[in-house]
């Protein structure tokens, strides 16, 4: 992931990183699902995808931790 991704990511509000989460989980259930019937072009897609979306629970997690303090 490039920094600049990331960068954009920490400035999310927590509605904004719900629904990118939401969008992330779906894209990557998909993917893994047309992966099973049939080879996909690229592979590594599926690990980017659930790098992303642990980042952005990462990030969640961070934020309610960050407001309960």
């Amino acid at each position: 992931m490039k920094s600049k991704d990331w960068n954009e990511m920490k400035n999310m509000t927590d509605v904004e990183l719900g629904a990118k989460l939401s969008e992330l989980q779906d894209k990557l259930f998909k993917l893994k699902f047309r992966h099973l019937t049939t080879p996909v072009k690229n592979p590594l897609e599926i690990r980017n995808i659930r790098r992303n979306v642990a980042r952005i629970k990462t990030l969640i997690a961070q934020k309610k931790e960050s407001k309960i303090r």
